[in-house]
């Protein structure tokens, strides 16, 4: 890889600034990579080309061609004589393999000896699971590294694909756009919908919390009294709500064998923007019979969500220092822990020891 293309990884942990690396990241959906189309995306501050050969086969390299820097994502797959798939950058026509390595250059004549393959782009690791495309971010720019564990799995992905899909960006970094979605006391003042709840109806919550794997959950337990929306599912549900590094968020709730999950998945764009992916799979009647109600309910959470982090940086332009208090900021607190902890393990090579311990914690909301 030429000198040039090779930059110091950013994984500061302090709240606010640089990204978690040597982890998965959620991508993009596994139907949004159409084969032999060529995608761009951001992410992390990283140009990455993500695509999809015809064979079916997902891959994903920096969006960059070595050469004069124009973006292989405006160019074309292109199918060799033996086969393989290669990338052929728009300005040039320099071609590269899926693995990053350069494996043509059309402008060499027949003296003129040259070994392309010696020119490489970064690689990123990708992984499909349940329908769902993770992208693994290594310290090493170049590269190299290989992923150290599989991507995330998640209950209740059922009912033959996601029902419901919505995508918002939120203008702040990945740190406070995790801690506005999980933060627990919020709902009663930016959610008010009638069929939701309402300011005027608060009450003492107690819930017990304990570590999950990079991560922790709120276990299982019967939905508050004043949450209105689970009435719609009927029966007697149970929701789970669960939390995991670098920025996975879902809940899945269970009535009697009919089950629904609800993932949310953080991707940082760069420092200052980060893309929200809310995914919703159920096998319950509610949604078919009532999806464009509860779709337009979704929505509506989220853009609030978003308002209301446009509207806090209104604040952070004159003060980023930010107030952390027990119980209700407890989990905003574990997010940190579980940052600094991953970067030291990764750093020290070892591994990684969550730092979250059992807990009952009360807030009013």
């Amino acid at each position: 890889m030429p000198e040039g293309d090779a930059r110091p990884a950013r994984s500061e942990t302090r709240f606010g600034e640089g990204f978690l690396t040597d982890i998965w990241y959620f991508a993009a959906l596994a139907d949004d990579l159409k084969p032999g189309k060529l995608q761009r995306y951001e992410i992390l501050g990283e140009p990455v080309l993500l695509g999809r050969t015809r064979k079916g086969e997902a891959y994903a390299i920096r969006d960059v061609c070595p050469h004069r820097a124009a973006p292989f994502s405006a160019g074309r797959l292109v199918a060799e004589a033996d086969g393989r798939e290669t990338i052929e950058c728009p300005y040039h026509g320099w071609r590269f393999g899926t693995d990053g390595a350069c494996t043509a250059i059309p402008s060499l004549v027949a003296d003129q000896a040259m070994d392309v393959s010696r020119i490489k782009v970064r690689r990123y690791p990708v992984a499909e699971s349940q329908g769902l495309v993770f992208i693994w971010m290594a310290s090493d720019a170049r590269g190299a590294a290989e992923p150290t564990e599989p991507p995330p799995v998640f209950p209740g992905v059922v009912g033959g694909g996601p029902k419901l899909v919505d995508r918002m960006d939120f203008d702040s970094h990945i740190d406070h756009a995790v801690v506005g979605l999980m933060d627990p006391a919020h709902g009663p003042y930016v959610h008010q919908q009638w069929w939701w709840r309402s300011s005027k109806s608060q009450h003492e919550k107690s819930k017990k919390f304990e570590p999950r794997e990079a991560g922790f959950a709120m276990v299982r337990h019967e939905p508050s009294k004043n949450s209105r929306a689970y009435v719609i599912l009927g029966g007697e549900p149970l929701t789970e709500i669960t939390f995991r590094i670098p920025g996975l968020r879902w809940e899945h709730v269970t009535v009697g064998k009919r089950q629904v999950l609800s993932l949310t998945c953080l991707t940082p764009i760069h420092e200052k923007k980060t893309r929200i992916t809310q995914i919703v799979w159920s096998d319950h009647p509610a949604f078919v019979l009532l999806k464009p109600f509860i779709a337009a309910g979704a929505r509506a959470f989220l853009r609030q969500d978003g308002d209301m982090v446009n509207l806090q940086n209104e604040g952070l332009r004159y003060d980023s220092s930010l107030l952390w208090i027990d119980d209700a900021d407890r989990q905003a607190k574990w997010y940190q822990q579980l940052k600094r902890e991953w970067a030291a393990s990764r750093r020290e090579g070892r591994a990684f020891a969550n730092p979250v311990e059992p807990a009952v914690l009360k807030w009013r909301s």
